[in-house]
């Protein structure tokens, strides 16, 4: 009798449960995204003057600098923010 194959879920799983010496060495981690003013605020429902109050209060991660006049928020900062806020409901 003829064996069934397996799941694409089974087939994900048994690459991840490779030995250490079969995986691949791991490279440098990729850094997170970087988001500019106008999504922070969509994302938060916060404008710029409360995005700022709060950076400057510490209550809101602040932003990295990109040149002399544009700054962006990391993404992932701003998702846990958002989280923590949720969470505190």
């Amino acid at each position: 009798m003829h064996a069934p194959e397996p799941s694409p879920k089974q087939l994900a799983q048994s690459a991840t449960n490779q030995t250490p010496e079969s995986s691949p060495t791991p490279g440098p981690s990729r850094p997170g995204k970087l988001i500019r003013l106008p999504l922070v605020e969509d994302r938060t429902g916060l404008g710029k003057s409360s995005i700022y109050a709060a950076v400057k209060a510490g209550t809101m991660p602040a932003p990295v600098r990109l040149s002399a006049r544009a700054v962006a928020w990391r993404e992932e900062e701003i998702d846990q923010w958002i989280a923590a806020r949720t969470a505190a409901r």
